[in-house]
């Protein structure tokens, strides 16, 4: 089983960046879908991007936020830039062990096995 670990998150003024990191750890996840949600508070969990041969995106972060996965380092990257104060949240990453069919990104919470701790990410006005 695979275990995940959430970094890079902080609090960052409105129109800046940030990456966030998730590391895996207990098994190599080159076979995994990543994905990353987030939960402001109050709010339910929401999609924000999922990776598998590429990335398939929220349409609130498609034009701003990037995936990408480092093989050597275990590790599927969340680039984000032109922070809004509508992205601060706590960041989740998540991992799924089943294939999914070509083309499609699995966007809801239970499409997932595997949740890391999650970051804070603040996004002041």
């Amino acid at each position: 089983q695979v275990q995940l670990v959430e970094s890079g998150g902080g609090l960052m003024q409105a129109g800046g960046s940030l990456r966030l990191s998730c590391a895996a750890s207990g098994r190599t996840f080159s076979g995994y879908v990543i994905g990353w949600f987030r939960q402001a508070l109050g709010r339910e969990r929401e999609f924000v991007g999922a990776l598998t041969w590429s990335g398939g995106y929220a349409d609130s972060v498609s034009d701003r936020f990037t995936l990408s996965r480092d093989y050597a380092k275990n590790t599927v990257f969340l680039q984000m830039k032109s922070l809004k104060f509508e992205d601060t949240a706590v960041y989740y990453c998540a991992a799924r062990g089943r294939a999914v069919g070509v083309g499609r990104f699995p966007k809801t919470p239970d499409e997932y096995d595997v949740w890391g701790q999650g970051t804070q990410v603040t996004v002041s006005s």
